[in-house]
């Protein structure tokens, strides 16, 4: 019985460890900047954020901005690389009284052919210029499935040594359903909610 018993408690613990860090949401972990004082939610991406392919209403930071009390900011841009994103860094973010930064970057790298090591150097970056900023990150990882992947661990990774929420996998479930999507890779209005309440889930107990 005491065996039994062992193995049950050793069972629960390593459930609860796989939760904390594959889910991103299941266990809350503590983050750095936890006390900000910021005022919004600023949500820093490219098309996925900017919300190509459907009408400004419709984009996943609205989406957000309709499930959270604090204002939410739409900074993202098409067709914008990590690096084109680190240029605007200080004007579209650090100057907007940021409470939580969503970060949102990958695609257009992966399809512009930007290395993978750069692209992870400057996701890394600009999570490590907006927590000394005093604001609190968010990392999303938009692979889904095979599709980039690559990118998945060190995402995930950049997020836990850096004290930053992770936000897992996106687009999953949106770039293989017809029904999600406006084009080849944009998802339409539903694809866009279902963005807005995986990020929910994600940042809702740091909130």
């Amino acid at each position: 019985m005491k065996k039994n018993k062992t193995v049950l408690l050793g069972f629960i613990s390593v459930f609860f460890l796989f939760c904390a860090f594959f889910s991103g949401g299941c266990v809350k972990r503590e983050i750095k900047n936890a006390n900000s004082q910021g005022e919004n939610i600023i949500c820093f991406g490219d098309s996925i954020t900017f919300g190509y392919g459907v009408q400004p209403t419709e984009t996943y930071p609205l989406a957000l901005a309709k499930m959270v009390s604090l204002p939410v900011i739409n900074s993202g841009i098409d067709g914008d690389t990590s690096t084109e994103a680190l240029r605007r860094l200080e004007t579209d973010v650090l100057t907007r009284s940021p409470r939580l930064v969503i970060i949102e970057f990958g695609g257009n790298d992966f399809l512009r052919k930007v290395p993978f090591e750069k692209t992870v150097d400057n996701i890394r970056e600009m999570v490590v210029r907006i927590q000394a900023s005093g604001a609190m990150v968010a990392v999303a990882d938009i692979s889904a499935g095979m599709l980039m992947k690559e990118y998945r661990a060190p995402y995930r990774q950049i997020a836990y040594e850096n004290g930053a929420i992770f936000i897992p996998q996106m687009m999953a479930g949106i770039i293989t359903n017809p029904q999600m999507k406006s084009d080849f890779f944009h998802p339409n209005s539903n694809g866009y909610k279902l963005i807005a309440e995986r990020v929910f889930r994600a940042i809702k107990s740091y909130l």
